[in-house]
């Protein structure tokens, strides 16, 4: 019995090795029609975005609000004002050529006066203008306060106190007396008083609606004053700290005379077109030094500075 059910398993094992290599067989024949069709691939290139696409969506976003019934908030476009103060020097005062120069003996001194009296009609109409409002308001007192208010807002300047400098300029002034003033250290000191400040223009400007009024009043000031400027490096850019200069400036003070609880704030400077022109800022710049070697040490003495090639240009 036991050759018979040896010969058995032998016949098994044969009809089954020859089952799997028939079905080995069979994966290699292929199927006429493909089972799986190809799939574009992703784009690997950019597509820019189309004209108008995010207004589109907007307008689709907000029918679709619309019939939900939700309201959309209004937008506007218009560009917000500020009515603190101006945009600018209304009818600016014209400092006449020489002036602290000119004697008023002299005989062009007296023109000049005379032409002064002549133009300070409108002056006269604006001051009363604006002591009506402001009822403690004089020309002696006024130029005093300016002065103060200016040296106030340039000490303020120096320390950077933001706070205090808003509260003593014009929203237009502020940008103007900060602006590039920020890796850098300013050093200014008012010493005197060359002459007392004097009032020689002003004006009563409206703005927005006729009784929206606004005062405006220049202001002559002729004093001795120090300013040093220095750069992030520590190095001086522009005057001196211990050379004084006889600086003669002609200040705008402004005020919102319709609010009763603004104040008189300097507002800008009036520069003459014959004044002279201003010192030239000095700019620190890198010279490259030569490539040193690992324990080489620099000569300064005997290192001659590269100069730079010529080139075209034109402007």
């Amino acid at each position: 019995m036991a050759m018979p059910m040896r010969r058995t398993l032998a016949a098994l094992h044969r009809a089954t090795c020859s089952t799997l290599k028939s079905g080995e067989a069979s994966l290699d024949v292929r199927h006429p029609v493909p089972l799986f069709l190809p799939v574009r691939t992703k784009k690997r290139y950019f597509i820019p975005p189309a004209v108008g696409l995010k207004e589109k969506k907007r307008g689709n976003t907000e029918a679709k609000a619309q019939a939900a019934g939700i309201v959309f908030r209004q937008q506007y476009i218009e560009r917000p004002i500020n009515i603190a103060c101006t945009a600018g020097i209304f009818d600016p005062y014209i400092p006449p050529e020489g002036d602290a120069r000119l004697s008023t003996l002299s005989k062009e001194g007296l023109k000049q006066r005379t032409e002064q009296i002549k133009q300070s009609a409108a002056s006269q109409l604006a001051i009363r203008k604006i002591k009506e409002h402001d009822s403690h308001f004089t020309s002696k007192n006024f130029a005093e306060q300016a002065q103060e208010i200016f040296i106030e807002a340039h000490n303020a300047l120096t320390q950077f106190n933001k706070e205090k400098l808003h509260s003593l300029v014009t929203e237009r002034c502020y940008p103007e007396m900060t602006r590039g003033n920020r890796y850098k250290t300013i050093h200014w000191r008012f010493i005197e008083s060359l002459e007392p400040p004097k009032v020689v223009h002003a004006r009563c400007p409206d703005m927005v609606s006729k009784g929206n009024l606004y005062g405006q009043v220049t202001v002559r000031m002729h004093s001795k004053q120090t300013l040093a400027i220095y750069d992030r490096f520590g190095r001086l850019m522009l005057g001196s700290e211990e050379q004084p200069k006889d600086v003669l400036e002609y200040l705008v003070i402004e005020r919102h005379l319709v609010n009763p609880y603004s104040q008189w704030r300097l507002h800008g400077k009036i520069v003459p077109s014959w004044a002279p022109a201003k010192d030239p800022i000095i700019k620190t710049v890198m010279i490259p030094g030569p490539e040193l070697k690992p324990g080489q040490e620099f000569d300064a003495l005997n290192y001659q500075v590269p100069k730079p090639e010529a080139v075209q240009w034109n402007k």
